[in-house]
């Protein structure tokens, strides 16, 4: 017995040594542009030299045809890149990576004039890994933050690069810290326990208010707490499989096409509001939220017929009367609104109603319904590290022009993030999202999917559901992944019969561990009356059986994560049994 005891002792002193060494996961980032670069995050990790401080040169070297300088301005020591004649021309650092570990990166970058998209890239077998990019500024530093997997080990060289050649790169405070898969996960559950879990304590007392031990407790969750749910289409009206198949799962939708201008007004003057008036209905009396989706899109492929041909004040009207009739009709009854959507990637409304147009339908949108938050909504923001149009520095820089709009108070924005996938570059989806969580605002995955080959699809899509549900500044998930027997956009979930495909039991898994499917947990009180447990955010069913009178109690509660909420219960409760 005491040889067992020792060795449960040092099996125990062994783990605790071993979770010590878990790097944890740095969320932080800094959207403004400071004086003073900050500290390098994890002290470097394998950079050498991150903040110029250790032998000068130590580490880095030029790349291309660059000249490198290495400068001091009072204590501050940085590396420079001048003289540029090609974008790849810069400074460089030898680094080793790993197959199988997943690499947070980031660096503090300034450029000698004016503003300049800057990447992080790293060259590797003649192959080019972007990391990731900011839009640096002239008299202050801005912060890249980033991430990369590669497919096999070997040498690399990090530099960075910018298509204005006329420009210095300055470059300090660099970090490069690989973590292993194991450690990603357990910073999920260190955010899941932080962000999405509270720790109850139940204590049970007789009509004396004594307490009752040996009470048998069973706690169900009636309602997820997290909105997580699914895109769906009109089909889901009178199809009751397909009905059944949903309601049972999701708590949030968005309808794909039904909100939309060209299905509600195919005809000028013509509106039609039947479809999705019916789809609302529907799901209301499910408790099932809706995202209004969406009042514009600025794609030209997906305008009305008879909008192409309108200029000047009549499209401004015809845009305006669109704006006011959806917003309108549904103000107050949304999850949010996509306002014009992708206007990133496009400019429809832009090029024919001036550089401002986004901007006034925001304006609008906020003006006919205040309360209702108003998503950004973009894609590649989180899937593609390469494309410059929308990236995290591009999304904050619309961000920051929409947030002046001051109409019955400031506007009530929101980040979405279409999040269509092929190969997910999981640290650098999680870095974007760092960067964006920086705005305070609330972030929602609206459009989650991946195109994959079968054999990867389902981990690929598990992967991002879960980096998206830990986070914490993620708000919501939608998954656009709706059952269609014309078929789905990317990706379903289930089949014509409403079985799942891998996916969905994707989907049914994650429910699992999230407290759907009215998941319970039971128990038994302490010597003192006392049950804990460490549940989800949500609404909950509690029941309490007394151990020797066999008289029940039967209570609900309410847990969520915002402590200063009315709606928010005490985490300690007492009920008589």
């Amino acid at each position: 017995m005491k040889r067992l005891l020792l060795l449960v002792v040092l099996c125990s002193l062994s783990l605790s040594r071993c979770e010590s060494k878990v790097v944890p996961y740095d969320y932080s980032a800094t959207i403004e542009c400071l004086k003073i670069p900050l500290k390098p995050q994890y002290n470097g990790g394998i950079i050498v030299n991150p903040d110029l401080r250790d032998g000068g040169s130590l580490g880095w070297q030029p790349f291309g045809n660059a000249k490198v300088d290495f400068r001091k301005i009072g204590n501050h020591k940085f590396v420079v890149a001048r003289d540029r004649k090609q974008p790849y021309d810069s400074v460089s650092q030898k680094v080793y990576l790993e197959k199988g570990l997943l690499y947070t990166f980031s660096a503090w970058l300034q450029v000698s004039k004016g503003k300049a998209p800057v990447k992080a890239v790293f060259k590797k077998n003649g192959e080019y890994k972007h990391a990731g990019s900011v839009v640096a500024e002239s008299k202050c530093w801005s912060m890249l933050k980033g991430g990369l997997t590669v497919d096999e080990s070997g040498p690399a060289e990090l530099y960075f690069e910018s298509e204005d050649t006329t420009v210095e790169i300055w470059v300090d405070s660099v970090s490069l810290q690989p973590f292993t898969q194991e450690e990603w996960n357990s910073h999920h559950e260190q955010s899941i326990q932080k962000e999405r879990k509270r720790t109850v304590k139940i204590r049970a007392v007789n009509s004396k208010g004594e307490p009752i031990p040996k009470a048998t407790i069973s706690i169900e969750q009636r309602k997820l707490g997290f909105p997580f749910g699914c895109e769906v289409e009109k089909n889901i009206l009178g199809n009751k499989a397909y009905q059944n198949w949903f309601t049972q799962r999701f708590t949030v939708t968005t309808f794909a096409n039904e909100m939309k201008w060209y299905s509600t007004e195919v005809v000028r003057g013509k509106e039609d509001y039947s479809t999705a008036d019916a789809m609302l209905r529907f799901f209301k009396q499910h408790g099932v939220a809706v995202r209004g989706h969406n009042i514009l899109w600025n794609d030209p492929k997906y305008q009305p017929r008879w909008v192409n041909s309108l200029s000047g004040n009549d499209l401004y009207n015809a845009v305006k009367r669109r704006v006011f009739s959806v917003v309108s009709r549904y103000k107050g009854q949304l999850a949010g609104w996509d306002v014009v959507n992708e206007n990133l990637h496009f400019s429809f409304f832009e090029n024919k109603m001036g550089p401002k147009a986004s901007y006034n339908i925001f304006k609008m949108a906020q003006a006919f319904d205040p309360t209702t938050t108003k998503f950004m909504n973009e894609y590649n923001t989180l899937e593609e590290s390469r494309d410059s149009d929308s990236s995290p520095a591009r999304y904050l820089q619309k961000l920051r022009e929409l947030r002046s709009i001051r109409v019955c108070g400031n506007i009530s924005l929101g980040i979405g993030l279409e999040s269509h996938f092929k190969t997910p570059n999981i640290p650098y989806m999680r870095s974007a999202l760092d960067t964006l969580a920086a705005t305070g605002l609330p972030i929602w995955l609206t459009e989650v999917d991946v195109e994959a080959p079968p054999n990867v699809q389902a981990k690929y899509f598990e992967q991002v559901l879960r980096e998206g549900h830990a986070h914490p500044q993620v708000k919501g998930i939608v998954t656009w992944s709706g059952y269609s027997p014309s078929g789905c956009y990317r990706m379903c979930l289930t089949d014509g019969n409403f079985k799942n495909l891998p996916t969905g039991d994707v989907v049914d898994k994650l429910l699992q561990e999230w407290g759907g499917f009215r998941r319970q947990t039971t128990g038994v009180t302490d010597a003192d009356g006392y049950f804990e447990a460490s549940l989800f955010h949500g609404d909950y069913d509690l029941k309490i059986d007394h151990p020797l009178t066999n008289s029940k109690a039967s209570h609900s509660f309410k847990l969520t994560s915002d402590v200063s909420s009315s709606q928010t219960q005490p985490s300690s409760f007492v009920f008589r049994v």
